[in-house]
C-alpha cells in the first residue's frame, strides 16, 4: 500500500500526548542559508522511532489485535528501544528478539524499560525469523523495524511538526535506511513539500532501488550501518519513491563523520552518524538548494557515543 497524509494525520491524533513534540531550530539571523534542524534527537529514546512505536501499538489495540503476549519486535538497537518504552507506558507485554551480536548497552536499556530479550543468531534476518516465528505461535502482535503502515505513519507525524511549526519550509531532508520515516515523511507532505532522501554511499538501498526499478539487496557498511543498515528498502519506501520520486543523494564516510562533528560544534547538536547523513548532504555539496529555498534538515537519532565528539 502507499501511505496517504490521512494515514500520518491519523496516527498523530492517536499519539497526541504520548510523543514530544520536538524543536525546530531556526537558522541564525544573518546566515547565508535557510536551514531549519528539526531536533528529533530529543524525541523520548532519542530516535524518531518511538513516534512509530506508539502508533503500531496504539493502532493493535483498537483494532483488537493485541492479546496477553503482546507486541514483538526484531531489533538490536532503536526499534527495539522505542516499541519497549512505548509498551512501559502503555501497560503492554513486550518481547525484543536481538542477535547475539548486539550490544550488552543496548539490551540493558531494552530490559530497563520491561521487556523480555531473546537473543537468537549472530544477523539480524535470524532475530528476525524468530521473532515472526514467535508472533505466529504466541499470538503476539508483530512490529516491524520500519516496513509497516502503522509505523511509517507514525513517524510522518514530525513532518506534521515541521510544517506546522514553519509552514514555507519547502524541502525537507531524510535520512534512509529501510526507509520508514522516509515513507512517512513522503506520505505528509506529498504536493507541499520537497523530499531529499540521503543514504550513505555504502548503504545505498534507495537508490539502488530506483535505479533497478524495484528493490535489491546491497552490501552494508560504514560508519552509519548500526542505524541505516537495511540491505533492501522496504516495500513502503519504494512504493512512496515510485508516487512521487524524491531527490536520492549519497554521501560518502568522511562526509558523514565530517557532519556529526558540524552539528556538535555549530549546534551542541550530538548526533548518530546515521542521523548526520542529512547535514552531511548540505555541508558536502550532495545536494544543492536553490536560491531562497527554505530546507529542513531532520536530525533523527542521538544514540551514540558522546565521547566521541570532540
Amino acid at each position: 500500500m502507499t501511505l496517504t497524509r490521512d494515514d500520518v494525520l491519523a496516527a498523530q491524533a492517536r499519539i497526541d500526548g504520548r510523543v514530544r513534540h520536538t524543536p525546530l531550530l531556526a537558522p541564525a539571523t544573518g546566515a547565508p542559508s535557510q536551514v531549519w534542524l528539526k531536533l528529533e534527537h530529543l524525541q523520548h529514546c532519542g530516535v524518531f522511532k518511538t513516534r512509530g512505536a506508539f502508533n503500531r501499538q496504539l493502532a493493535a489495540r483498537e483494532r483488537g489485535e493485541l492479546g496477553e503476549a503482546g507486541v514483538v519486535v526484531a531489533s538490536g538497537g532503536n526499534a527495539g528501544l522505542a516499541q519497549a518504552f512505548a509498551a512501559r507506558e502503555l501497560g503492554i507485554r513486550a518481547t525484543v528478539f536481538v542477535p547475539e551480536t548486539a550490544p550488552a548497552v543496548k539490551i540493558a536499556r531494552i530490559e530497563g524499560y520491561g521487556a523480555l530479550v531473546r537473543r537468537s543468531g549472530r544477523e539480524y534476518a535470524e532475530a528476525y525469523g524468530a521473532a515472526t516465528a514467535f508472533a505466529d505461535v504466541q499470538g503476539a502482535t508483530f512490529a516491524h523495524a520500519y516496513d509497516q503502515p502503522d509505523v511509517a505513519a507514525g513517524a510522518g507525524t514530525l513532518a506534521e511538526e515541521i510544517l506546522d511549526d514553519e509552514p514555507t519550509i519547502d524541502t525537507i531532508v531524510v535520512a534512509v535506511g529501510g526507509g520508514g520515516l522516509y515513507a512517512g515523511i513522503a506520505a505528509a507532505v506529498r504536493g507541499r513539500a520537497r523530499v531529499v532522501a540521503v543514504e550513505p554511499v555504502l548503504a545505498p538501498t534507495l537508490h539502488r532501488a530506483i535505479a533497478a526499478g524495484r528493490p535489491v539487496d546491497v552490501e552494508v557498511s560504514g560508519v552509519a550501518a548500526d542505524s541505516l543498515g537495511a540491505r533492501r528498502i522496504g516495500d513502503l519506501a519504494f512504493e512512496a519513491a515510485l508516487a512521487d520520486a524524491p531527490v536520492s543523494v549519497l554521501v560518502d564516510e568522511d562526509d558523514i563523520v565530517a557532519a556529526r562533528q558540524r552539528l556538535w560544534d555549530d549546534f551542541r547538536v550530538a548526533s548518530e552518524h546515521g542521523a548526520a547523513t542529512t547535514y552531511a548532504a548540505l555541508l558536502s555539496g550532495a545536494y544543492v538548494p536553490s536560491s531562497g529555498e527554505r530546507v529542513a534538515v531532520v536530525v533523527c537519532g542521538a544514540n551514540t557515543d558522546p565521547a566521541t565528539l570532540i
